[in-house]
């Protein structure tokens, strides 16, 4: 049995949810999303809360996923979710551009990333001169999606650490030649 997929989800203030068949839509202050449960999974709004159930023990492992999901929507709509990169390394470059980003990473070319709609990012410079972006949006999925693209544009390598990492991640570095003496 699921111990998340029990958990009911409370609504807070501003948001509705509809529940038409297998159709979860949520709406709130920063937008609306929608998502279709799977076979097998049912939800219902009792007294301000989503209640998920399941048709048998089948489904348990979908019980949780399905909750969690409709979950990361309602916190989607009311605080919406952050991603940030960091880019490290003399010449690399960010610039934001009406539909992404142009970089400029070590190749023999400029790249574009386009960035969709829903999502808005942000270009800055810290004081070392790396370049700082930050990537927010409602939909947790699409922006942990475009977060990953991004990263594997230039991945940190492990001698130096230049490349995209994500804010709060730390790289080992390797001791390189100086180690074998």
């Amino acid at each position: 049995m699921s111990k998340i997929g029990k958990k009911n989800i409370i609504l807070p203030a501003g948001v509705e949810v509809q529940i038409e068949g297998p159709k979860v839509t949520v709406k709130g202050p920063k937008g609306t999303l929608s998502y279709t449960l799977v076979k097998g999974v049912h939800a219902e709004l009792k007294d301000n809360e989503v209640v998920f159930t399941i048709d048998g023990l089948e489904y348990a492992n979908l019980w949780g996923l399905s909750r969690t999901l409709v979950a990361n929507m309602v916190e989607g709509v009311t605080h919406g979710y952050e991603k940030k990169l960091l880019l490290i390394w003399v010449g690399y470059t960010a610039k934001k551009e009406w539909t992404g980003l142009l970089l400029s990473l070590g190749l023999s070319h400029k790249v574009k990333f386009d960035i969709p709609a829903d999502i808005k990012c942000e270009v800055e410079q810290d004081p070392k001169g790396n370049y700082v972006i930050t990537l927010q949006g409602i939909d947790k999925q699409m922006l942990g999606q475009k977060a990953a693209q991004l990263k594997a544009l230039k991945t940190p390598e492990p001698y130096k650490g230049k490349g995209f990492r994500y804010f709060d991640e730390v790289i080992k570095l390797k001791p390189g030649k100086a180690a074998k003496k």
